[in-house]
């Protein structure tokens, strides 16, 4: 079976974008620090990591299902982080994820922009589809860990 490229009107601009906002009881120092330190995002999301998550590496996030490189791009202290990652098994869907913490009373506020997801492309609507799920889920189990020190990762 071979994937067909989705047909849209004319003029309508096939990319998108997930775009998510949190806000979060934690400061932006430990906001950057649960997505910059490989122990610390062990605690929330993948089961371990492999690679340090420094600037201009190549890590991989490790699940008991799958494993996700990413390359890190941007990590500027407590502001902002940015890395590329796949969302297809052969790659062929590749993006870029931004985040961007900022002080929001005791807390943070945290701002999520990835993509773009072209869907007119084979698999491209299902890989944007898949990436809005996983952010929000993602999100809510950094909040959980965050706000309530709590992990809310299923196991087995």
């Amino acid at each position: 079976m071979t994937e067909q490229r989705a047909s849209l009107p004319a003029g309508v601009d096939p990319r998108r974008w997930v775009r998510l906002r949190r806000r979060l009881n934690a400061p932006p120092q430990r906001v950057f620090r649960a997505w910059t330190d490989p122990e610390e995002i062990a605690r929330w999301l993948p089961a371990r990591v492999e690679g340090g998550l420094a600037v201009g590496s190549r890590s991989v996030l490790v699940w008991p299902d799958r494993r996700v490189w990413w390359d890190m791009l941007v990590a500027q202290p407590d502001e902002r982080i940015r890395f590329h990652r796949p969302w297809q098994d052969d790659e062929r869907l590749t993006t870029d994820a931004r985040l961007l913490i900022t002080p929001a009373g005791y807390g943070s506020r945290l701002d999520v922009e990835d993509g773009p997801f072209t869907i007119d492309a084979p698999g491209g609507l299902d890989a944007w589809a898949e990436a809005i799920e996983w952010w929000a889920d993602a999100l809510a189990k950094l909040r959980a860990h965050l706000d309530f020190s709590v992990d809310i990762r299923q196991t087995g």
